[in-house]
């Protein structure tokens, strides 16, 4: 290991798990310039590592399963049958190659990352992302993860929500802390220009990042806007869609497939009831949430950010591989009043009907709007995660800013 310069390597299993990491990266390298990071993403091409050039010191691969082969073990067959077991060797061979020239590891995610730190033998902060006492009001540690966690070189475990740190030390964990989630440092507006009128209600359609599956749901959504005008006047509500590049790439032909007029875009639908539109926009995320009354929610990191702004989620589910109906169940428990999930399967023409009954009922609640704001204060605490992440970092590797 470097006397002169500290090292720093991030595993994580996930694409929201690197997207935690990230952030907690830049605040690092703000706060401690000269430090070396490298990472291993387990799952995916590690985009989120890569946008930043920070090194990846192992293979990566998209599978099939997307990551989610833990909702279908179905899809696990396929990753399987794609090389996963010889794909994760090859990481962890990466990963005990590499430990060993660092001061500290930083595990973001479950079992899998934690394992992979756990097995180098060299100390590692514990960001358990991914799990929250929220679900089910105890965090069940399993035997695995729980040797992971309570092992003498794991010297902190950091938690999405105050709630879950509360528990973990409750249930003796004494070195659990809570963290937060990192993105929501970085959710600010940027003044982009949404073309909305300030008197009216605004719905964010929130359809997920990872296609095919962001381009069906956003499909649902569309034909959900046309049962929402059926119940609301189209002109007494406006819609805001946050989509991602490859979803605005495809939007004249999403439009053709639903019957939908696209213009520069701008979705339009003639019906009897009205004109619907939805201004769609690839660049202006923040700006939707923090402007929105009211989130059609079919993502997971994106809904969580909303609720912590204060926004509610109305949810319907789709066919996956992420959003399915046990996806949206669990997100519900995780953000509780503030979420509303309508049906118990893949979305039929009568969900879309009940879900459109429920928008208008919430929009009308003008109590119950008040209280998310209350309750997504409460379940993700106060921002700055990323600072205090990246400080605890820093004080385990001797640095103190």
């Amino acid at each position: 290991m470097s006397s002169s310069r500290k090292r720093i390597l991030f595993i994580s299993n996930g694409h929201g798990e690197d997207n935690h990491s990230s952030y907690v990266i830049e605040t690092l390298l703000e706060l401690y310039p000269d430090l070396e990071i490298a990472a291993m993403p387990i799952v995916g091409e590690g985009n989120a590592y890569r946008r930043l050039n920070i090194p990846i010191i192992g293979p990566t691969q998209n599978m099939p399963s997307g990551g989610f082969s833990y909702i279908n073990r179905w899809r696990f067959l396929t990753d399987l049958q794609a090389g996963l077991i010889g794909l994760a060797w090859q990481q962890l061979k990466a990963v005990w190659e590499y430990a060993p020239t660092c001061n500290l590891i930083m595990a973001t995610g479950d079992t899998v990352s934690q394992g992979f730190a756990y097995s180098t033998g060299y100390p590692y902060v514990s960001f358990i992302s991914c799990l929250s006492s929220l679900y089910e009001g105890e965090l069940y540690i399993g035997p695995f993860i729980g040797r992971f966690l309570r092992s003498p070189k794991c010297l902190a475990v950091v938690t999405r929500d105050p709630y879950t740190a509360q528990d973990l030390k409750r249930q003796g964990l004494y070195k659990a802390k809570f963290g937060g989630i990192p993105s929501l440092d970085k959710l600010t507006p940027t003044g982009k220009e949404l073309h909305l009128n300030p008197n009216l209600p605004t719905i964010a359609l929130l359809p997920g990042s990872r296609l095919p599956e962001a381009v069906r749901n956003f499909k649902l959504q569309l034909n959900l806007i046309l049962e929402i005008i059926k119940v609301m006047p189209p002109d007494k509500i406006q819609f805001r869609a946050a989509l991602v590049p490859k979803v605005m790439d495809q939007l004249s032909e999403i439009a053709h497939s639903e019957g939908w007029e696209h213009d520069d875009g701008k979705l339009t639908y003639q019906s009897d009831h009205g004109i619907a539109e939805v201004r769609c926009y690839s660049d202006a995320f923040s700006d939707i949430l923090h402007n929105c009354t009211l989130m059609l929610g079919m993502a997971g990191l994106a809904v969580d950010q909303g609720i912590a702004l204060g926004k509610p989620v109305i949810q319907v589910p789709g066919e996956g591989p992420q959003f399915t109906y046990a996806f949206a169940e669990a997100q519900t428990r995780l953000i509780g009043s503030c979420a509303q999930t309508i049906g118990t399967g893949p979305a039929t023409s009568q969900t879309l009907r009940e879900a459109a009954k429920r928008v208008a009922q919430t929009l009308a609640d003008q109590d119950y709007l008040a209280a998310c704001v209350e309750e997504g204060q409460k379940r993700f605490g106060p921002p700055g995660a990323s600072v205090r992440i990246a400080k605890l970092l820093l004080h385990y590797m001797g640095v103190e800013i």
